[in-house]
């Protein structure tokens, strides 16, 4: 009796979507503005604790804190991961985390495991945080991107990073970052020294189960609440009521010519970003000439790589590293 209640339970609804740690993320936050972060942390770690990508290295690796940009509320940071080979610079992957924008952190546990498995491939990742959604605007979020971005720049040499060799990697809304950032000032490359220098170093973006198009969360097909609740609360409104907004912030619009390469990750079983979201925007790099690679895992869910430990996972893991590596091919050390 009591066992079929809890295999019912667990099918439910209720545990299915999550909603149990939504809840207690809710209440954090009407406790008080500065529960978010808060909220955020014990969400995240509930989720994350024990997840890791099956290729993390088992030595260890140093990273190093830096503030890159203080706002009125906080201290925004990045963690830069190194390899255990010393050299005079790194190629750099610029990793932004998920949470759809309105939570997650740096180094939460999901990040650490990338951060290690990329830096034993001879990578230095510059993990970031972000502000959120809730008390700030998609615009703010990319603003702090942008800005993280041209902190490393700056201060490559210090840092001890290659400024022409930068890859913009994020999973979930940090790939979404990733893509509209390229795709949008690739967009007007000719026309603004600004794009010209917001895109200098950058080669490649890496974007594992993305939104390409904001509007997609909202589709009959795709049952998770949450994902819907941080997309509209992070543009501040539904698509029927600002469907402009949702149009300007989804990358699939301004992928043009001059886009550079792209790597795309997606579980065909996503209940979170719809597997659609990623075949779109495949297509439409294919339509524009664009180099890209595509990888499905038939059975993936959202944030497959840490739950999944079967060869389509393992291989996924390497052809990322190979994508990496094969737009370094001109550089000696690789």
């Amino acid at each position: 009796m009591i066992k079929t209640i809890l295999n019912r339970l667990k099918r439910s609804y209720f545990i299915v979507n999550k909603l149990y740690l939504w809840i207690i993320f809710l209440l954090l936050l009407g406790i008080n503005g500065t529960a978010t972060f808060l909220g955020s942390i014990i969400v995240f770690l509930i989720l994350f604790f024990t997840r890791r990508v099956p290729l993390e290295p088992k030595e260890n690796f140093s990273y190093v804190t830096y503030v890159y940009k203080k706002t009125k509320t906080q201290h925004l940071k990045l963690d830069i991961w190194y390899p255990n080979e010393k050299a005079d610079d790194y190629p750099v992957v610029f990793f932004a985390h998920g949470g759809g924008w309105v939570s997650g952190f740096r180094n939460q546990p999901n990040n650490v495991s990338w951060s290690k498995y990329l830096a034993s491939k001879g990578f230095a990742v510059v993990s970031i945080d972000y502000r959120y959604g809730i008390n700030n605007e998609m615009e703010d979020i990319l603003g702090d991107y942008s800005d993280a971005l041209e902190y490393i720049k700056t201060n490559y040499k210090k840092l001890k990073l290659d400024s022409d060799h930068i890859f913009l990697m994020g999973l979930s809304a940090g790939g979404h970052l990733a893509l509209l950032y390229a795709a949008y000032y690739t967009c007007n490359i000719n026309n603004s020294n600004i794009s010209a220098e917001k895109m200098r170093g950058i080669k490649g973006v890496v974007a594992f189960y993305s939104p390409s198009n904001l509007r997609d969360i909202f589709k009959k097909d795709n049952k998770s609440l949450f994902a819907r609740f941080a997309t509209m609360t992070t543009l501040k409104g539904m698509p029927n009521d600002i469907g402009d907004v949702y149009e300007y912030y989804s990358p699939i619009n301004w992928v043009n010519e001059k886009m550079v390469p792209v790597f795309l990750a997606h579980g065909k079983k996503d209940e979170i970003v719809p597997f659609n979201s990623s075949v779109n925007l495949a297509k439409r790099l294919k339509i524009k000439g664009i180099k890209y690679n595509f990888f499905v895992h038939k059975k993936g869910n959202h944030t497959f790589e840490f739950v999944l430990k079967d060869f389509q996972t393992v291989r996924i893991l390497e052809h990322t590293v190979y994508f990496l590596k094969g737009l370094l091919k001109d550089d000696s050390r690789f």
